[in-house]
């Protein structure tokens, strides 16, 4: 059985966008096929908690080699857009400044596939801060479900 989720969705307008592609262009530096996160649901500051999505879509850049005729989101690719998440809600919201880099991977657990033409929810509290390092929790849901877990670690470069 799947955790707790980390953020109660039911009192989130999920189709409202505060922040798009554009948006966390400007703060992360990922772009191209290695961006994945188009946007930012909905934030609070002051429980450190952060909703972001990514739009999986036909046009991925993985999509043709994993796996061919059924094509599954890598759980690497999961990982990135957790990692993405955090460091934007470091930056953007914490106003964290200078280069933020991904620095470790705890408690990975991943639940179901994930694949083209859904809509991967992330769901982020911050777990823990220093000037320099922090820790965050994130989880993926997708049409309710959870489908992966997973504690990421970033730092200050």
């Amino acid at each position: 059985m799947p955790p707790t989720l980390l953020i109660d969705l039911s009192k989130i307008d999920l189709s409202t966008v505060l922040f798009d592609r554009d948006a966390v262009l400007s703060v992360n530096p990922q772009s191209y096929e290695m961006q994945q996160l188009d946007g930012i649901i909905w934030y609070n500051k002051d429980a450190n908690e952060v909703l972001g999505f990514k739009d999986v879509t036909e046009k991925e850049f993985w999509v043709r080699g994993h796996i061919p005729g059924r094509p599954l989101m890598p759980g690497v690719i999961m990982v990135e857009a957790a990692a993405q998440l955090s460091s934007f809600y470091m930056k953007k919201i914490l106003a964290m400044d200078g280069f933020i880099g991904f620095s470790g991977i705890e408690e990975a657990k991943f639940r179901q596939a994930v694949v083209p033409g859904q809509r991967l929810l992330l769901l982020g509290k911050l777990l823990k801060f220093n000037t320099r390092r922090f820790s965050f929790g994130v989880q993926g849901i997708v049409d309710g479900a959870m489908v992966f877990e997973v504690v990421v670690s970033g730092m200050k470069i």
